[in-house]
C-alpha cells in the first residue's frame, strides 16, 4: 500500500491548481451495478486540463460532459493521441484503492515522449486522479469481478492542419464504473498477414493509431467467428507479440513463457507485470522471451501446453479456448485452468485488500 503521507502530500498540491465544480445532482441512481457492462457508462465527474505550450494550467474537475473541439483540431488529423487505463477497486472496507497507478503514471509519458507531446506532472496525474475518484468514490463497484476503470488521455490541441507537432494539448480523465471486458473464454486467429508492430515503431507506446490500425484486421477475424487475434512479428512472421489488446502467456509443463519487450514492439503491461510476479510466487517459472507459434503448436501436439490467457487491465486475466494458425486447431479445456484460475483469485485477492499487499501495488485513495 503507498504511505498515506505521500498520499496526502499529493493530494494536497493537486487541491491547490485543481478547480472543484460539482454536480448538482448524482447520476448513481440510474446505473444497476448487477449489470455493468464494460465502458458503457461514466461517473459523474471527469477531470480536465490545457498545456498552453510552456505548462498545465486550467486544471478542473468538472461535472462528466462533452468537450467542444475544433475541426482543424490537430489529433483529428495527425492523430498525436494517448491514453492509459486504470482501475480502482473496494477494499474490505469499503474504501477505494487504485491498482498501480505510478506504473500507469511512467508509461503514459513514455508515451508521451514516443508521440511528441509533454509530459503530464505528477501532482496532475495521480494527485488529480486520486481527487477525482474521491469525489466519485461511491462509482466504485463493490460486485465481485468489478471495478471503476478510469481512462486518463491526451490529445494534440492546435486549431492547425499544418504537419508538425501541436504546441498545445488537452488532459482527460474519465471514470467507467465496469464489469468484465470478457465474460467468457476467447477464441483466438494466429494473424500473419496484418501485423501490429514493426521494431522502431511506436508498438510499445499506448497510442491510439496501434488500436485503429487493428480495427480491420480485427474485423475480418471476427467474420469468422474469431473473438481477437493474436499477433506475430513483421519479419518471420512467426514470433508472438500481443493477443487482441493484451499481453499473452503460454504455460508449457511447470513454465510460464510470454514475450519479451526487446523489440519495443509490445506494451509493457501492468498487469503483465503483476502476472509475471503472482506466478513466480505460485512456483513457476517464469521465462520472458521470444516465443514463436511453431513452440506453441509442438507444446500442444506433445501435451506439454496446459493453458494459454491474455492480460490487461480491462480484461485481467482472459482464457483462450481455441487458438487457429494455418491447419492448426488448438483446443483448450478451460475448465480446468488450474493456473489461471489461482492466478486470478491472488491478484483479486490483493486488488481487494483480501490479502496482504507485500509489494506496495495499491494507492489508497484519502478521505477529504
Amino acid at each position: 500500500m503507498v504511505d498515506n503521507p505521500t498520499t496526502n502530500a499529493l493530494f494536497e498540491e493537486a487541491v491547490k491548481k485543481i478547480k472543484v465544480n460539482r454536480i448538482a445532482n448524482t447520476r448513481i441512481n440510474e446505473i444497476d451495478f448487477n449489470n455493468l457492462v464494460f465502458g458503457k457508462k461514466y461517473a459523474d465527474h471527469m477531470l480536465v486540463a490545457d498545456f498552453d505550450g510552456k505548462e498545465w494550467k486550467n486544471a478542473e474537475i468538472l461535472p462528466f460532459q462533452h468537450i467542444s473541439v475544433s475541426p482543424s483540431n490537430a489529433a483529428w488529423h495527425y492523430g498525436q493521441a494517448i491514453f492509459e487505463g486504470i482501475k480502482a477497486y473496494k477494499d474490505q472496507e469499503g474504501n477505494p484503492m487504485i491498482f498501480r497507478p505510478y506504473d500507469n503514471y511512467a508509461r503514459f509519458n513514455t508515451s508521451a515522449e514516443r508521440m511528441g507531446m509533454p509530459d503530464v506532472p505528477e501532482w496532475l496525474f495521480i494527485g488529480g486522479m486520486e481527487m477525482l475518484i474521491d469525489l466519485d468514490r461511491e462509482w466504485v463497484p463493490a460486485n465481485e469481478g468489478c471495478s471503476l476503470y478510469l481512462r486518463p488521455f491526451m490529445i494534440a490541441a492546435d486549431e492547425f492542419i499544418g504537419v508538425r507537432p501541436s504546441d498545445t494539448y488537452k488532459f482527460v480523465i474519465i471514470n467507467s464504473p465496469s464489469g468484465p471486458y470478457f465474460n467468457k473464454p476467447i477464441k483466438l486467429l494466429v494473424q500473419d498477414k496484418y501485423i501490429r508492430a514493426f521494431p522502431g515503431g511506436v508498438g510499445y507506446a499506448k497510442a491510439a493509431g496501434n488500436y485503429g490500425g487493428a480495427m480491420y484486421p480485427t474485423m475480418q477475424a471476427r467474420k469468422q467467428g474469431f473473438d481477437q487475434i493474436l499477433w506475430v512479428d513483421g519479419v518471420e512472421y512467426k514470433y508472438l507479440q500481443e493477443c487482441g489488446t493484451m499481453n499473452v502467456f503460454a504455460i508449457i509443463g511447470n513454465k510460464a513463457i510470454t514475450p519479451d519487450l526487446t523489440q519495443g514492439t509490445i506494451l509493457a503491461g501492468v498487469t503483465r507485470a503483476s502476472v509475471m510476479d503472482v506466478l513466480s510466487d505460485m512456483g513457476l517459472t517464469v521465462e520472458e522471451r521470444p516465443v514463436s507459434i511453431e513452440e506453441v503448436v509442438a507444446a500442444w501436439k506433445d501435451g506439454s501446453l496446459r493453458e494459454v490467457f491474455g492480460t490487461g487491465t480491462a480484461s485481467s486475466v482472459a482464457y483462450v479456448e481455441e487458438l487457429h494458425y494455418k491447419e492448426h486447431e488448438i483446443r483448450l479445456d478451460t475448465a480446468n485452468y488450474a493456473v489461471g484460475a489461482e492466478l486470478l483469485e491472488r491478484l483479486d485477492a490483493i486488488r481487494t485488500g483480501k490479502a496482504e499487499d507485500t509489494r506496495n501495488w495499491n494507492y489508497r485513495v484519502s478521505k477529504h
